[in-house]
């Protein structure tokens, strides 16, 4: 019976794992698609978001069928709900990928001299948080998630800069409008998904204590 508890925990890592890694990959293509301005990049993000939900189905099933056979309690109780809020979050991660393939084949489409240096570094930064994160909930890594709670103030300060940075473009040349915009929102799409990946940190320190940092995470 304990191996069959194992198993099923093990099943829940590993898909959330697997949807850390789809996310992870199509952060990479939607940043090279910039780059490189290439329209398949982005068209492969679709496909990869359609795995993301897959398995964010096949998750809440593993969830809901370990809480009802197993009934477990502390601290595997706290890892399974966290395992389902985290599910939440990678979800949703891949939803902000599909506004940035979106957004990002607007851009590439526009005619601009407008630099997206600032837009990779922060998309290597996000997506250092979310590997970051999921390795932090596998090995249960205090350490990791509490500087991934850091790191998530590096990307905010990243996106105000592109902000600022945009503005003063616009400003420079107004026929840069739509494609200043669209780096805006694709910076906007990026703090967000660092913002997911601090939640799943702050996950990890609630299993692994039992402690809600969420509305005092310094504290």
């Amino acid at each position: 019976m304990e191996r069959s508890f194992q198993i099923q925990l093990d099943d829940i890592r590993r898909l959330l794992l697997s949807m850390g890694g789809l996310v992870e990959r199509a952060l990479e293509l939607v940043t090279t698609g910039l780059i490189e301005q290439d329209l398949q990049k982005f068209a492969a993000v679709f496909s990869i978001e359609e795995q993301i939900n897959r398995s964010h189905l096949q998750l809440d099933e593993a969830c809901t069928n370990y809480l009802a056979v197993q009934g477990p309690v502390a601290g595997d109780l706290r890892m399974v709900v966290s395992a389902i809020k985290i599910n939440v979050d990678l979800e949703r991660m891949g939803d902000q990928c599909i506004n940035m393939a979106h957004t990002g084949r607007d851009f590439v489409r526009r005619t601009t001299h407008l630099s997206v240096d600032e837009i990779r570094v922060m998309s290597r930064v996000a997506r250092e948080m979310v590997k970051e994160a999921l390795d932090s909930f596998v090995r249960r890594d205090m350490g990791l998630a509490q500087k991934i709670l850091v790191t998530d103030d590096e990307l905010d300060v990243r996106k105000q800069n592109i902000f600022e940075s945009m503005v003063g473009q616009i400003k420079l040349n107004a026929a840069d409008v739509e494609a200043g915009l669209d780096l805006i929102l694709i910076a906007r799409n990026l703090e967000r998904i660092g913002d997911h990946a601090t939640n799943i940190a702050e996950d990890v320190i609630y299993f692994s204590t039992g402690k809600d940092i969420r509305h005092g995470k310094y504290a």
